[in-house]
C-alpha cells in the first residue's frame, strides 16, 4: 500500500475519535532571551533538550495600546490582571509594553511639577526628575507578566509621534510642555523629528538617561525584551541605532543583558510612507519587526539574519489573517496581533478573523513547545504547499492553506507518527503512523479548511 493510502485508511478509521486539542502555551522564562546559537531564527533561554541541545523559544501574542499608561480622554483605566487572564485563555506568550514617550496619558516618565500649563492642560514635566511611579508600575506589570510565562517587549520610545506634526503637542520635547525650555522642532516645521535623529544632543542625552532608569529598573528580570521605538521616521535610523548599541554596552556589566529590537520605520514626515526593511537587517538589532511588503500575504523564510517579530501593527497583512498566523510560523517567523480593546465598554473587540488569529497564535505555540523547533528550519521545496518547516527524516510541520486539495511532501525514508490538526475546529482529526519508502509521497486532509499536519519521526521507532 502506498503511504499515501495508508494515511487516509487511517485517518478515515480515527474520524469518530476526534478529540479536543489542549493548547501548551507559555512557560516561565528560565533566563534572559538570547539569539539561539545554531538557530538564530529563535531565542532560547538556555533550558535544554533532553539530548543536551538548547531549547529554542518561539514568541508570539497579542498586544494593545494603553497597556501600560492610561488616558482620561481616549484610554481609561486599563484592566491589565484582565488582559492577562485574556493572553493565558488564547495561550500566548509575548506582548509589546507600549511606551509612556508623551503627554495625553498617565503615569509619564517625568515629574509634572510645574510652574507653567503644559498643552494638555497638566503641569509642565520637568526633563531632570523622573516620576517614580512610571517606572514602578513598568516593573509591575512586567513581573506579573513573568509569573504568567510572558515575555515582555517594552517599547522605550514613539519616534513615529514625534515625526507626526498632530503629534506636535504632546511632545515631552514641545517647549511650551517641558521647564527647560527644549525644543525638538529646530526646522520648524510643525514636527517633533528632530527628537529622534541625534541632531541635538541635549534631548539624546535625556533619552539616554531615561533609557538606563527604565534598564535599571528591570535588568533583573528574565522575561524583558527591549524596543528602541514604534514605527520611527527614516530618518530616524541612526537614532536608533545609536540607542541598541547604547544598550548593549549599558547591560554589558551587568547581571543580565537582552535581546534589542527594532521596529518598521517609514517615509512619515515625507507623507508617502514608505518603509525600508534593509535598514532593520543591517542594524545592530538581535530582533526586528519589517514593515508591508512582502510580509503581507506570502512571508518570505527567515534567513537566520535577524528573530523576525512579524506584527500586524506594522504590515496589515492579506486576509484571511488566521491563515498568515501559519504562514509565518512555517517561514520561521513569530507573528504577533496589534488587538482592538474597547475602552468605553471593557472588552476585546471581536471578528471572526480576530479572534481565529488569537486562537490560531496559540495553537502554532503549542506546536513549536512540542516540537524540537531548535533542529527545524523553513523548507518550502519539501512541499507542494510550499509552508513547511523540517528536520528531514526526524520531523516535518507542513501547512495546507484553504482551497489546497491535498498535497505532497518529499520525505526521507523512516516510520513517522502523524496528526493532523484543524485550526477551525481546534481538533486533532486523525493520527496514527506510517511507514515512508522515501521521496515525495501525497497527502489529503480529512476536513475541508485549512489544514495542519506534523510527522514525527522521533516518536516511533525506526
Amino acid at each position: 500500500m502506498k503511504l499515501s493510502q495508508r494515511v487516509r485508511v487511517r485517518t478515515v478509521i480515527c474520524l469518530p475519535l476526534l478529540v479536543a486539542w489542549t493548547a501548551i502555551g507559555a512557560t516561565p522564562a528560565a533566563g534572559p532571551l538570547r539569539v539561539h546559537p545554531t538557530n538564530p531564527r529563535y531565542f532560547t533561554d538556555g533550558t535544554k533538550n533532553r539530548d543536551g541541545s538548547l531549547k529554542a523559544v518561539y514568541l508570539t501574542g497579542s498586544h494593545t495600546w494603553g497597556n501600560l499608561c492610561d488616558s482620561h480622554e481616549r484610554r481609561p483605566t486599563f484592566d491589565f490582571t484582565g488582559y492577562l487572564d485574556f493572553l493565558e485563555r488564547c495561550h500566548h506568550n509575548f506582548i509589546r509594553l507600549w511606551s509612556g514617550d508623551g503627554l495625553g496619558h498617565q503615569p509619564v516618565p517625568y515629574a509634572r511639577i510645574g510652574p507653567g500649563t503644559a498643552k494638555d492642560g497638566g503641569l509642565n514635566v520637568d526633563l531632570d526628575r523622573f516620576d517614580p511611579a512610571f517606572f514602578d508600575r513598568l516593573r509591575s506589570r512586567v513581573v506579573a507578566a513573568r509569573d504568567r510565562g510572558i515575555y515582555v517587549g517594552i517599547m522605550l520610545f514613539s519616534p513615529h509621534s514625534g515625526a507626526k506634526r498632530e503629534d506636535w503637542d504632546s511632545l515631552f520635547y514641545n517647549p511650551a510642555n517641558n521647564l527647560q525650555g527644549i525644543n525638538a522642532d529646530t526646522n520648524g516645521d510643525g514636527s517633533g523629528a528632530e527628537a529622534y535623529d541625534l541632531s541635538i544632543a541635549r534631548i539624546t542625552a535625556y533619552q539616554e538617561a531615561f533609557v538606563r532608569k527604565v534598564v535599571d529598573s528591570v535588568n533583573d528580570l528574565d522575561n524583558v525584551l527591549f524596543e528602541i521605538g514604534n514605527e520611527g521616521d527614516l530618518t530616524s535610523v541612526r537614532w536608533q541605532y545609536h540607542f541598541i548599541r547604547f544598550i548593549k554596552q549599558f547591560e554589558a556589566d551587568k547581571p543580565k543583558r537582552h535581546p534589542v529590537g527594532m521596529t518598521a520605520v517609514f517615509d512619515i514626515v515625507g507623507g508617502t510612507w514608505a518603509t525600508r526593511n534593509e535598514v532593520l537587517f543591517s542594524s545592530p538589532a538581535d530582533w526586528i519587526s519589517p514593515g508591508l511588503d512582502p510580509y503581507k500575504d506570502n512571508p518570505p523564510a527567515a534567513d537566520g539574519r535577524k528573530v523576525i517579530i512579524a506584527d500586524v501593527d506594522h504590515i496589515w497583512p492579506t486576509a484571511p489573517h488566521r491563515a498568515w498566523i501559519w504562514k509565518c510560523f512555517l517561514r520561521g517567523i513569530h507573528p504577533i496581533l496589534m488587538d482592538w480593546y474597547s475602552y468605553g465598554d471593557p472588552k476585546w473587540t471581536s471578528s471572526d478573523e480576530q479572534e481565529a488569529m488569537r486562537k490560531d497564535m496559540g495553537y502554532a505555540l503549542t506546536y513549536a513547545n512540542k516540537m524540537n523547533l531548535a533542529t527545524m528550519t523553513p523548507r518550502s521545496e519539501l512541499t507542494s504547499t510550499k509552508y513547511c518547516l523540517a528536520s528531514p527524516g526526524a520531523e516535518y510541520l507542513i501547512f495546507q492553506p484553504n482551497g489546497v486539495q491535498g498535497f505532497s511532501v518529499e520525505l526521507i525514508a523512516g516510520t513517522y507518527h502523524y496528526e493532523w490538526f484543524n485550526p477551525a475546529k481546534n481538533e486533532v482529526a486523525g493520527s496514527g503512523h506510517v511507514r515512508a519508502g522515501g521521496g515525495w509521497q501525497q497527502f489529503k486532509a480529512p476536513f475541508e479548511g485549512d489544514a495542519v499536519f506534523h510527522l514525527d519521526g522521533a516518536r516511533m521507532p525506526r
